[in-house]
């Protein structure tokens, strides 16, 4: 369940997170709606050699969701749950139950980062994310943007495959 943050810049950072992750929006398909329904024929579908699939999309989403909310949150010690960085590799044995588990690791880290953006001091998002030239508002503007963009990615893998 969804608390509501009181503070009127945090409920518009949230709002633009959840209109580009999962929320209905005036743009169209979001990051989840952009994975609804998909195979993992689907999902591991590449478009030429050496392009990036959409598994390989959703893992990248996830991983950025989680530097965000370690930088957000300044705990160096925060892991993210999959080996590898920016473009983790995809699991060896590729089903629908590793794809499933994947697109929960997605909504897990989009899940976390929210409830951080919820609980983060307004006094600090003018203030510059640890180790960064940006700050902490310029971190969540850029992960909504993120979303945004990957779906747009998806939504052309999907309407290329259809057309091979």
């Amino acid at each position: 369940m969804r608390r509501k943050a009181t503070d009127p810049r945090i409920q518009l950072l949230l709002r633009e997170l959840d209109q580009a992750y999962d929320k209905k929006a005036w743009h169209g398909t979001t990051l989840r709606g952009s994975l609804r329904g998909l195979t993992v024929k689907e999902a591991r579908w590449r478009p030429a050699r050496g392009r990036h699939n959409i598994w390989e999309l959703v893992l990248h989403a996830a991983y950025w969701k989680y530097i965000v909310l370690r930088k957000l949150s300044g705990d160096s010690e925060r892991k993210f749950p999959r080996p590898g960085s920016n473009f983790p590799r995809l699991p060896k044995k590729a089903d629908s139950k590793t794809w499933a588990k994947d697109v929960r690791l997605l909504q897990e880290q989009h899940t976390g980062l929210r409830k951080a953006v919820e609980r983060f001091p307004v006094h600090r998002l003018a203030a510059k994310a640890r180790k960064s030239i940006w700050s902490n508002v310029d971190h969540i503007h850029g992960i909504a943007a993120h979303d945004l963009y990957h779906a747009g990615q998806i939504q052309l893998l999907k309407r290329l495959q259809r057309r091979k």
